[in-house]
C-alpha cells in the first residue's frame, strides 16, 4: 500500500488536492501536525471536491511520532537537496510504502534528512527553480510508484471519450 505522508502542511488546497490525487489511485494518506489548518475547513472540502470521504486518512502528533511508528517502514523523503532523483529508486511492491514531503515553506527538517540521508530523493527541475508546487510532487512521485508497479489492481488503462467512440471519423 501506497501512503504519501505530508509533515505539517500549511496550505489547504494543497493538502486537498494531494487527497484528490490519493482518492484517484487508492492512497493513503498521512497528515503530520501541527497543520497550518482544521482538516475541517471548508477549503480543504472544497479542493479534495467529493473525494474526501474516498481517502484514508491517519494523524500523528508530530513528526516524531510518525518516525518512531514507521522506523521499520520503507519511507522515502522528498527534497530539493537530495543527490538521487525519485525515479532512480525502485519501489517495493511487498511492503508499504511511504513518501514523505515537507511543509510548504520550508520542507523537511534537515536534522530529520540527515538521519535517512539514504532515502532521500528529489525530483529534476532546471535552472535555479526553487520547488515544484507539494501537490504537484506529491502527484509525481505517487504516478512514478504506479507506474513501476505497471498500475497494478483497479486503475482503468483504457479511456473512452463521452459522446463519440475513438473508432468514429470526425
Amino acid at each position: 500500500m501506497l501512503h504519501i505522508v505530508l509533515f505539517e502542511p500549511e496550505i489547504p488546497q494543497n493538502t486537498g488536492n494531494i487527497a484528490r490525487t490519493c482518492a484517484a489511485t487508492g492512497t493513503c494518506l498521512d497528515l503530520v501536525y501541527p497543520l497550518g489548518f482544521d482538516i475541517s475547513e471548508k477549503a480543504v472540502r472544497h479542493a479534495g471536491l467529493d473525494y474526501w470521504k474516498d481517502v484514508t486518512i491517519t494523524t500523528y502528533k508530530n513528526t516524531s511520532e510518525f518516525l518512531l511508528a514507521h522506523k521499520d517502514d520503507e519511507l522515502f523523503f522528498f527534497t530539493t537537496k537530495a543527490r538521487k532523483t525519485y525515479s532512480d529508486v525502485k519501489y517495493p511492491t511487498d511492503k508499504d510504502v511511504y513518501l514523505i514531503f515537507g511543509k510548504e515553506s520550508r520542507g523537511i527538517e534537515e536534522e530529520v534528512l540527515l538521519q535517512y540521508k539514504d532515502r532521500c530523493v528529489r525530483i529534476p527541475m532546471i535552472n535555479d527553480t526553487r520547488s515544484l508546487n507539494l501537490s504537484n510532487s506529491a502527484a509525481i512521485a505517487a504516478y512514478e510508484y504506479y507506474r513501476q508497479r505497471g498500475f497494478d489492481g483497479e486503475f482503468t488503462l483504457k479511456g473512452e471519450l463521452h459522446r463519440h467512440t475513438w473508432e468514429d471519423n470526425v
